[in-house]
């Protein structure tokens, strides 16, 4: 049976309607007025194979924070609705990515216990028009959201698309190999508190 969620959300700021399907093929549909957290939404989609819809305005012309802090609160909520009770998954996922000259690290716990552990080096700038650390907001947001722990760490690098893609790129990757189902789990009951 899929997985699947669709969450609408609307904020003062910002509205969102996002669909995901975790047992998808990385197919996806993105628009959020902010060209750089488009980008990024459609590799995520793409390495994490969760088929994603979202379709997300805001008040991008006072700042993108609001719009990329949602979108990842927002994506958090579809994740943690679409996992149910968890039954059968993996639990743990993790990756090491590079990009060029960047390096990336991921490694998520679906505990339900939320907890982000973020290191982006440091650096700040513009990607485009779009604020490099506006990527540790998308990150809390998904993870208080979701309810898991995450750590998240830049290794190295220097441009910071590519650092900003390759953390996406891991988060992706670690993501689909925590929420994929490990037959031999599938069939014990899920576990009630810290294990």
């Amino acid at each position: 049976m899929e997985r699947r969620a669709f969450i609408k959300r609307e904020t003062k700021e910002t509205q969102i309607e996002l669909s995901i399907n975790l047992d998808g093929s990385g197919k996806y549909k993105v628009d959020t007025q902010v060209g750089f957290l488009s980008h990024m939404l459609e590799s995520f989609s793409f390495h994490s194979m969760i088929d994603l819809e979202i379709m997300a305005t805001g008040d991008v012309h006072v700042s993108h924070h609001h719009l990329v802090e949602d979108v990842g609160i927002v994506l958090g909520m579809a994740v943690k609705e679409a996992l149910g009770d968890k039954k059968g998954i993996k639990r743990f996922g993790y990756s090491i990515i590079p990009m060029d000259e960047a390096l990336a690290l991921c490694s998520i716990d679906l505990s339900g216990r939320p907890l982000l552990f973020y290191d982006d080096l440091g650096y700040r700038g513009k990607i485009t028009n779009f604020d490099y650390e506006l990527m540790g907001e998308f990150f809390k947001g998904f993870t208080l959201s979701a309810g898991i722990t995450m750590h998240l760490k830049a290794l190295s690098g220097h441009n910071l698309h590519h650092i900003a893609e390759c953390l996406t790129k891991a988060f992706a990757i670690a993501l689909k190999e925590a929420v994929s189902i490990d037959p031999r789990r599938s069939q014990i009951p899920s576990t009630k508190g810290s294990i």
